[in-house]
């Protein structure tokens, strides 16, 4: 990788703050590189509800579970980012470092499951922000929401770059036992390097290929996904990722291409002027061949795979190598033919 052309926050994906899109007044909050990092803060967040549900024809779930409102990780494309400005904040530095934390989340969850209107269906954890990022190691809300899950024998699909994933392997056991879990590790590049400066503060890559094999030694249906493939810079490790997490165990794989909603464009912008000033134009030339001509493509159905000569290269190199590696480009189906309302529920029958 080139050396920096400027000196960014050391462990943050930016140090910028652009606008919210949302306000009228912009509040001027970039750090300077000499500067050290801000601390990060962590928010109560006081939701009432901790169920959310989506009808994109895009992902595979309904409905999921997010603990954390921001992440920590700091992933400097991370198409989450415009989220925080829902909340009043930038989606620049403030989404790793203003992280709202619902703490009554596992007390939520039950209360949702319980409810005889609650109909069972594959929840995802996290359908946004990283479920595994590191205040979870304090906090365990994570932890405690798949206890839940446990309890109820309900089915749960895991998305996470942390290696912490490997602390919950008990609870994890649990509900394999059930056919009731499915893990994916996302793995974007095996470059420690690349990795250490787009995504500050997740596990490094073989920290995650370590997590995958320790996961299916268990017994645990694990995966990888390739995700985000960035045109130019990493869809060329697409064989060599797929190859090494099939080595460790991975069962199933999925992609997707990199997208760059609102103001992520602007970030990833000056991150590749910052990382890799002498690709920049290249890799945005290919990002806009894959998105109509322009940096990002918000429609259903283009958003996760793209389009043109480009995009089908990408998802044939990702077959070809799926059947290659023998590494089934399905996850496996979860069931809810074991799901129960849990002891309190059977206690009130009585």
């Amino acid at each position: 990788m080139t050396p920096p052309s400027s000196n960014p926050l050391q462990g943050r994906g930016t140090s910028k703050n652009p606008p919210n899109r949302f306000e009228a007044i912009d509040r001027d909050s970039d750090f300077e590189a000499d500067r050290p990092s801000p601390l990060t803060q962590f928010i109560p967040d006081h939701a009432k509800t901790i169920i959310s549900t989506n009808q994109s024809p895009d992902v595979g779930f309904e409905v999921s579970i997010n603990p954390y409102r921001g992440c920590e990780h700091g992933c400097v494309y991370c198409y989450a980012r415009p989220t925080h400005e829902y909340l009043g904040f930038s989606s620049g530095l403030d989404f790793e470092t203003r992280i709202l934390v619902k703490e009554r989340a596992p007390e939520l969850l039950r209360e949702a499951l319980s409810s005889p209107k609650w109909i069972p269906r594959v929840l995802a954890l996290s359908g946004v922000t990283d479920p595994y990022q590191p205040i979870e190691r304090k906090r365990s809300l994570t932890r405690r929401c798949l206890e839940v899950l446990s309890e109820f024998r309900h089915p749960v699909v895991i998305i996470t770059k942390n290696f912490l994933v490997t602390r919950d392997i008990d609870v994890l056991s649990e509900l394999a036992r059930y056919h009731s879990v499915a893990v994916f590790l996302s793995i974007t590049s095996l470059r420690s390097d690349l990795c250490a400066a787009m995504e500050p503060r997740t596990s490094r890559p073989q920290k995650r290929l370590e997590a995958v094999r320790k996961l299916s030694e268990a017994g645990i249906p694990v995966g990888v996904n390739v995700a985000p493939v960035i045109p130019g810079l990493t869809d060329e490790e697409i064989p060599a990722i797929l190859e090494a997490a099939v080595g460790e165990g991975a069962r199933f794989a999925g992609m997707s291409l990199l997208r760059l909603p609102y103001a992520v464009k602007s970030l990833f912008e000056e991150w590749l002027e910052s990382h890799v000033p002498l690709r920049k134009a290249k890799i945005l030339h290919r990002i806009q061949s894959v998105r109509g001509g322009k940096l990002n493509d918000p429609r259903f159905g283009s958003r996760m795979v793209g389009e043109g000569v480009f995009s089908e290269q990408i998802g044939r190199l990702f077959e070809l190598a799926s059947k290659k590696y023998r590494i089934s480009v399905n996850s496996p189906p979860l069931s809810t033919e074991h799901f129960r309302r849990g002891p309190q529920a059977q206690l009130r029958l009585f």
